[in-house]
């Protein structure tokens, strides 16, 4: 066994008297503990919350999202389309209209996002991990059916019940010159209401799903799309997909992903989680003050150690690798435990969600948690370099002691 690393062990465990150092160097390897468990905690709440938004994103976002560099709709054609549809890893392509209209139901109106979809759009599961009510239909031929979120029909005090109440959606268009008939402003439909979702505030209050044709009729698109929403067929990487997306379609068209479309939404969380884990590590830097203090007071406890082993040939870098090695240990039994802890913890709420949300209506009872090993190697590597800093000046001292023998 190395002897400084044996000397700094005995230092650490000895037990002949528990003095105000001894208690100093515990309170610093349980400030260590504790401060180790908040960062692996709170950087796993992080994640489970990235992965819970990222989940109920992808049940409503397809794979890949095919939209215009400039303008808003672009027109397409079978050709385009068949073209887009037989490329590998191509499972299902849905043409999308979206645009704002006013809808009105009763004596309630709300300007909404309307997106008209193509019939495939429901054969992808969109809603499997969203709350739904109704029925999954967006009708056929000249009995088209809506799907709205929760959010948007509690604005319109929407009664799935009522079978002769329908919704009416209004879009303006160019008036006609010299017409003022307040009618020729604006197109009008009507559509049942079929079913109500509730995914993701954003989308609850905004999106009034309908069918394609029913769209592009009001809208007066005609062979215009929005966009073009693709699902990945399995085993195939989306990342290829897309690439080969992009090099088939040019500079025109943008092809994102599903992070990419929520870019700077994912982006805040990931900032957020940054600021957390520098400000949780600033706090263990301050607990970590304990063991600067405790190695500066064992250093002037020991000097009569110090004095023994210089006079048996220690050298200044003996002493000081004892210290450091003390400091070491103290760091590192605290930060050893507080992984422990915390990863404890986290299996303890991934398993069983003790710690509730505390929102009835949640898409999930308990706050997602999602343990990475890169949370806990950099957690160990800010306690060294804590440790590192708050070692090194004690031990620096404890070396240059001033030391003499008296026999």
């Amino acid at each position: 066994m190395n002897l400084s690393y044996f000397i700094a062990t005995r230092y650490f465990r000895s037990k002949e008297k528990k003095n105000f150092i001894t208690v100093l160097s515990r309170i610093s390897m349980v400030g260590v503990a504790v401060g180790t468990m908040a960062l692996v905690v709170v950087l796993s709440v992080f994640n489970g919350l990235e992965g819970l938004i990222k989940g109920l994103y992808a049940s409503f976002d397809a794979d890949l999202k095919v939209m215009p560099v400039m303008g808003k709709s672009f027109e397409v054609n079978d050709d385009f389309l068949s073209e887009i549809s037989s490329m590998d890893g191509v499972e299902i392509l849905t043409e999308v209209i979206e645009d704002n209209a006013l809808v009105r139901y009763g004596e309630h109106q709300v300007v909404a996002t309307l997106k008209g979809v193509s019939e495939n759009f429901l054969e992808q599961n969109r809603f499997e991990k969203g709350y739904f009510s109704g029925d999954m239909s967006l009708g056929e031929g000249d009995r088209p059916q809506a799907i709205l979120g929760r959010g948007l029909s509690y604005f319109l005090l929407l009664d799935l019940d009522d079978d002769f109440e329908l919704m009416q959606v209004f879009y303006p268009k160019e008036p006609r010159a010299g017409s003022i008939d307040p009618s020729s402003m604006y197109n009008r439909s009507v559509i049942q209401p079929a079913g109500i979702f509730s995914i993701e505030k954003q989308y609850d209050d905004e999106y009034l799903i309908v069918p394609l044709d029913f769209a592009a009729d009001l809208l007066e698109y005609g062979n215009k799309r929005s966009a073009l929403e693709i699902k990945v067929a399995d085993g195939f990487s989306i990342d290829n997909v897309k690439s080969n997306l992009r090099n088939h379609l040019g500079e025109e068209f943008l092809v994102n992903d599903s992070n990419e479309q929520h870019a700077s939404l994912l982006m805040t969380i990931r900032l957020e989680k940054l600021f957390v884990f520098l400000t949780l590590t600033f706090i263990l830097a301050v607990a970590s003050f304990n063991i600067f203090f405790s190695l500066s007071m064992l250093a002037i406890e020991k000097k009569k150690d110090i004095a023994v082993l210089m006079a048996m040939g220690g050298t200044q870098k003996f002493i000081r690798s004892i210290y450091l090695k003390e400091g070491a240990i103290i760091a590192f039994s605290g930060a050893l435990i507080g992984l422990l802890l915390g990863f404890l913890i986290c299996w303890v709420q991934d398993s069983y969600g003790l710690v509730s949300l505390g929102v009835t209506s949640s898409i999930v009872d308990a706050y997602p948690v999602k343990m990475r090993w890169t949370d806990f190697l950099y957690t160990s590597l800010s306690v060294v370099v804590i440790t590192l800093i708050a070692s090194y000046r004690p031990a620096l001292i404890a070396s240059k002691v001033k030391t003499t023998m008296h026999l």
